[in-house]
């Protein structure tokens, strides 16, 4: 397979596909990575810095790796920073596959182990706290079940009505080709991120969580299917007149069945470029509207409304651990998918093997 040996020279192609695994693999198992419950909040723990590891005792004495016991202290009322009291006496050691939490390990299975963690009355914020004193790095790790699954499924739900439109457009031709064109150009008119910002303005608000998710895949679907739709009706007018499309008319094969089974299969390698290309659209379109406030709500996390909370000027500039995390993440898949997207297009372009 050429394709697959091109696809691995490429760098940048590897570098994306390898974050993604990562990343991906984070959120399938994100109870076994994250150490703490993302609901649960610290005794006296709101808005703390990212937990200091330290290797030796007071004294000098090397321990290992830990840490220690961290609350918050007064605000200070001229500068608005708050002290950060450590308990330099109770060391408690970092150790791997610590007891915690009970959760259903891939929703199935009964477990309470974490991959790390601490032994004793510390816990370890890699990331700090929130507002809530919940851990931020386990809401992150747990937010990204929702912002990475927002483009796998909406891509699942918009493309094959892409498809199926575009296909039947270029198949058929003649009014059905002018009906399904002109719903599609009307459709396109339509200013995607306004659209999604005033239907989930006015969503019912006792709409959990998983409810604003699908609605918001589904609205993100509505509208994207329709440049795929184009393209493909592009390419199914020239595959249609080739001969294998001809001798299954001849045959008298049901025209859907044409379509589906000789027609689209031929636009394969631009549809799973065009998927890989579109997942970040969907991505960021859940992350400006968690971060406006009309997508995923709090206490559920998600990478946009953990976004959401450099809409504080106070903890923009007290707390910039709480806000870079999450648009780090953000860019980095989108970069990561696109530089995927990219790869893939320059191996399976058969101009780009003629070229080569």
């Amino acid at each position: 397979m050429k394709w697959w040996q091109k696809l691995k020279h490429n760098p940048l192609a590897k570098f994306g596909a390898v974050l993604l695994l990562i990343f991906y693999t984070v959120a399938l198992f994100a109870d076994f990575v994250a150490p703490y419950d993302p609901y649960d909040s610290q005794l006296n723990g709101s808005l703390l810095p990212p937990t200091q590891i330290h290797l030796t005792a007071p004294d000098g004495r090397f321990i290992g790796p830990h840490v220690y016991p961290t609350t918050q202290g007064p605000v200070d009322a001229n500068t608005g920073d708050r002290k950060v009291i450590i308990d330099s006496q109770k060391p408690s050691p970092l150790v791997l596959f610590v007891k915690g939490s009970p959760y259903k390990f891939l929703g199935i299975l009964p477990l309470d182990t974490h991959l790390f963690g601490t032994r004793g009355e510390a816990q370890i914020n890699i990331l700090g706290t929130d507002e809530q004193a919940r851990d931020q790095f386990t809401r992150l790790v747990h937010g990204s079940r929702i912002s990475l699954s927002i483009g796998l499924v909406g891509i699942a739900i918009s493309f094959p009505l892409g498809l199926l439109i575009g296909g039947i457009s270029g198949y058929f031709g003649s009014w059905i080709d002018s009906i399904l064109m002109r719903f599609v150009e009307v459709l396109m008119t339509i200013p995607g991120l306004y659209l999604l910002v005033a239907l989930a303005a006015i969503m019912p608000p006792g709409l959990t969580s998983a409810q604003r998710f699908i609605l918001i895949v589904i609205i993100t679907s509505f509208i994207s299917w329709t440049g795929l739709a184009r393209v493909i009706r592009g390419q199914v007018l020239s595959i249609k007149e080739r001969e294998f499309v001809q001798a299954a008319r001849g045959m008298g094969a049901n025209p859907l069945y044409i379509i589906v089974r000789h027609v689209l299969p031929q636009t394969a390698t631009y549809v799973i470029i065009s998927a890989t290309l579109s997942v970040p659209s969907f991505i960021v379109a859940e992350s400006v509207l968690s971060l406006i406030g009309l997508g995923i709500q709090q206490p559920d996390p998600s990478w946009g409304n953990l976004l959401s909370l450099s809409t504080n000027a106070s903890i923009l500039v007290l707390q910039p651990w709480l806000v870079w995390p999450p648009a780090i993440l953000i860019i980095l898949t989108v970069l990561a998918f696109n530089l995927l997207g990219d790869g893939l297009r320059d191996a399976l372009d058969p101009r780009s093997a003629q070229r080569n």
